[in-house]
C-alpha cells in the first residue's frame, strides 16, 4: 500500500516537472509556442493518417479560436454550476419529498382485494 502510494506520488511529481519544463503552466507566449510546436510534429503523421480514413477530418483550430473556445467553455462550465448550487433547494426538497411519500405509502396497510377486510382465523 505505501509502494503504491509512492509509485503515484511520483508519477503525479513526475507529471508536474514534466508540464512545467515544458511550458505548459508557463505565461501565455510559451502555451502558444508549445501548441504550435505540437501542432507542426502531429501535423505529418494527421496526413498519412488522413490518406487511410474514407472521410475529411477538420483542421486543427487556430490559437486564438482555441483561446475562445477554452473561455467559452470555462465560462458555460462556471454558469453550470452555479446554476446546479442555485437550484439545489428545490432538488433538494424534491427528494425529500419523494423520499416521505414513499415512507407514507409503505407506512400505510396494503389493500386487501375485493374490498372486505377479512378477520383473522379462529
Amino acid at each position: 500500500m505505501v509502494l503504491g502510494f509512492l509509485v503515484r506520488g511520483g508519477l503525479v511529481a513526475a507529471t508536474v516537472y514534466y508540464t512545467q519544463k515544458v511550458g505548459i503552466w508557463g505565461d501565455s507566449d510559451q502555451s502558444d509556442k508549445l501548441y504550435n510546436d505540437i501542432k507542426s510534429e502531429l501535423r505529418p503523421h494527421v496526413q498519412k493518417l488522413e490518406k487511410q480514413l474514407p472521410f475529411e477530418v477538420p483542421q486543427l483550430p487556430k490559437t486564438g479560436e482555441m483561446r475562445f473556445l477554452a473561455k467559452h467553455y470555462y465560462n458555460e462550465g462556471v454558469k453550470n454550476t452555479f446554476r446546479f448550487i442555485h437550484m439545489l433547494p428545490c432538488y433538494a426538497g424534491r427528494g425529500l419529498k419523494k423520499v416521505k411519500d414513499t415512507f407514507q405509502d409503505f407506512a400505510q396497510s396494503p389493500a386487501i382485494a375485493g374490498g372486505a377486510e377479512s378477520s383473522p382465523p379462529k
